[in-house]
């Protein structure tokens, strides 16, 4: 059996023992003391933020006019982790510095569509900030193949009714080559893990969950999407034979539109690999 190095830390988020990918929104309650602590990243995390946070704070920080959401927002992590961090310009990017997870305000339209209004987001996956802001949920994403067209109306109409004081919470996940945060486009990894040989699959390949959170602000009515990204090697989350057999159930099972929604055709053959490795006890 290939040892994990002592190194490695044991991943916080496993969501792929909780089955295969699927469409649903999976969100669950959580409580108050839960919404940002423990923070998993910070350690590994919090300096580079802060670094793209000054360096290229056009392309990650955006507002088309938040106002009292963010100032809102700032209050609420404070109350949450006790401070936040002062050298910065605005409410929001104060609050942002202060955490790993990446900060996002959802406001309502003229028409009653709730939109991306203001973010500070260091951690997309496969998207731009620039490109988003001030888009509708209908315009945030790519559509999904086979997604039931009333997915979008449906995240609304939960948007609309979720009581503020009550948080959800999410796990996405993919795999990735290399351990990149910041990644706007998929694109190098994708060139990198073509690059990879099969016998270096299990020292490139990573495992990349996406936690996120949602919440109503009780004064501005504003919704709070919080994205912490948390990146380890596949190594240390597949070790396990229970949790190795549950990864590979998931790669295997998810439908062929949403594998090539996520990218994972990209990755397929380094998976494979690295499973075969680990079954042979390399």
């Amino acid at each position: 059996m290939r040892r994990v190095p002592a190194l490695l830390r044991q991943p916080p988020f496993l969501p792929f023992l909780n089955g295969t990918p699927d469409l649903s929104p999976g969100l669950s309650p959580i409580a108050e003391s839960d919404w940002l602590a423990p923070d998993t990243e910070a350690a590994v995390w919090l300096a580079d933020k802060h670094t793209l946070m000054r360096n290229h704070r056009g392309e990650v920080y955006g507002d088309l006019g938040a106002g009292q959401a963010a100032s809102e927002l700032e209050d609420l992590i404070k109350a949450a982790i006790g401070r936040t961090d002062p050298d910065w310009q605005t409410p929001l990017e104060r609050a942002s510095a202060s955490v790993s997870d990446d900060l996002c305000l959802l406001t309502r339209n003229d028409i009653g569509e709730w939109c991306l209004t203001a973010a500070s987001l260091c951690t997309p996956t496969f998207w731009r900030l620039g490109q988003m802001l001030g888009r509708p949920l209908s315009g945030l994403h790519s559509a999904v193949p086979a997604a039931n067209p009333d997915l979008v109306a449906r995240i609304h109409r939960m948007f609309d009714a979720l009581a503020p004081g009550r948080i959800l919470q999410r796990c996405n996940w993919t795999v990735q080559a290399g351990p990149a945060r910041h990644t706007p486009t998929s694109q190098p990894l994708k060139a990198l893990a073509a690059d990879t040989t099969d016998t270096a699959a299990l020292d490139v390949l990573h495992l990349r969950v996406e936690r996120q959170t949602l919440r109503k602000l009780p004064g501005s009515g504003a919704m709070v999407f919080t994205i912490r990204i948390c990146i380890d090697p596949l190594l240390a989350a597949i070790s396990e034979t229970s949790a190795r057999e549950a990864f590979a159930n998931s790669w295997n099972a998810i439908a062929p539109e949403l594998a090539a929604y996520k990218g994972w055709p990209s990755y397929d053959r380094l998976v494979r690999a690295a499973l075969s490795q680990l079954d042979a006890g390399c």
